[in-house]
């Protein structure tokens, strides 16, 4: 006999698959199939310029389309299996979990495929923080977000290292830069780009009164192409200083901490993680030249926007999330309309739900 979990198992997978299965894009990928089959099948095809670029097309949508295909097919097997242990009971507890269990697989290589399919979402990401308008509920705020990201990562089994962290006077963090490395981190992390704001009653209020704080998070993928980035000197300025962090021998004893400003651009990132400066030196400058290198790629202002984030001064008005802990507790993202008011497990990391309500408003 099949256990009721099993049964609820198979049910949970069933209704997931038939998310998965949207046959208006499926439709969009075959057009774009025949399209591009049509162009391939003419003459003077490898001379166009673009030639290249639509075969690596033709191979992804043949590819997605198989993906889709698929599941499409693990999903009437399922469905198969369900209707022969209502029948017979015949199929053992065992198989019907295992067959469950490939299928969150498959499930989620397609939600990956087709929610994260876009250039650099593969990639590891920089995440940065900047605490805006509130003071110092900003700060402590930002170091709030931080945690919780930091905490996500660990979830994931991602690999984090703090890059540099400038130190609130009273409580929390001005500002802090993290490389997060993991499958997908800049694709997941993406979707995290903008003002983040808090309402709550303040611990730096001695009257008790709520405050409105927020805070900037920016992402930008690690690009593998900035080797090839060169930078005139005259360019750049490079102040050396204490580093202003957390812990560590060095920390406010030897100038090993580097910021680093590209002058025309006015583009700037530090280190003060690794411990001497030529190292610190060479992660701020990889971090620089992403930066720069996204900018190189995408001339096209709405272009950057998609890959960095829009712009937004961490202010009032500007928040793609609201996060409430009084006078009631309520966490919402603005852009989907998606909320809940478990905020104790989002600050605790608990984050996947906002960023697939946001992919999958975006497909």
């Amino acid at each position: 006999m099949i256990s009721d979990e099993v049964k609820r198992d198979i049910e949970k997978i069933i209704f997931r698959i038939n998310e998965s299965l949207d046959y208006d894009w499926l439709k969009e990928k075959q057009d774009i199939l025949k399209a591009v089959e049509f162009d391939y099948s003419s003459e003077n095809f490898w001379k166009r310029e673009d030639a290249k670029e639509k075969i690596k097309l033709l191979s992804f949508t043949k590819k997605e389309i198989g993906k889709f295909n698929e599941i499409k097919k693990l999903k009437e097997d399922i469905e198969a299996m369900r209707e022969l242990y209502e029948e017979t009971s015949e199929i053992m507890d065992v198989e019907a979990a295992k067959i469950v269990k490939d299928a969150e697989k498959k499930v989620k290589s397609l939600e990956i495929e087709r929610y994260l399919s876009d250039p650099y979402n593969d990639l590891n990401a920089f995440l940065s923080f900047s605490s805006g308008a509130g003071g110092v509920d900003a700060q402590d705020w930002t170091e709030m977000l931080l945690k919780m990201y930091l905490k996500w990562a660990e979830g994931k089994n991602f690999e984090t290292r703090l890059l540099d962290e400038a130190i609130g006077e009273e409580a929390g963090i001005k500002s802090a830069t993290v490389h997060v490395k993991g499958e997908f981190a800049y694709g997941f992390l993406k979707v995290e780009a903008g003002v983040h704001r808090l309402v709550r009653i303040s611990p730096f209020d001695a009257n008790k009164r709520r405050h409105t704080s927020f805070a900037l998070v920016e992402v930008i993928p690690e690009l593998a192409e900035i080797e090839d980035i060169e930078i005139d000197e005259k360019d750049l300025r490079i102040d050396i200083f204490r580093a202003s962090g957390h812990g560590g021998q060095n920390v406010q004893k030897v100038e090993t901490a580097v910021r680093i400003t590209h002058i025309p651009t006015g583009i700037t990132s530090e280190c003060q993680d690794e411990r001497s400066q030529s190292q610190n030196k060479l992660m701020a400058m990889k971090v620089l030249k992403s930066r720069l290198l996204v900018l190189a790629k995408k001339k096209k202002n709405e272009t950057i926007k998609e890959i960095k984030g829009e712009f937004k001064s961490a202010e009032w008005g500007n928040e793609i999330r609201s996060y409430v802990l009084q006078p009631y507790q309520l966490v919402k993202d603005h852009r989907t309309n998606y909320e809940t008011g478990r905020i104790g497990n989002i600050l605790e990391g608990e984050i996947d739900e906002f960023i697939w309500a946001y992919l999958k408003n975006q497909k």
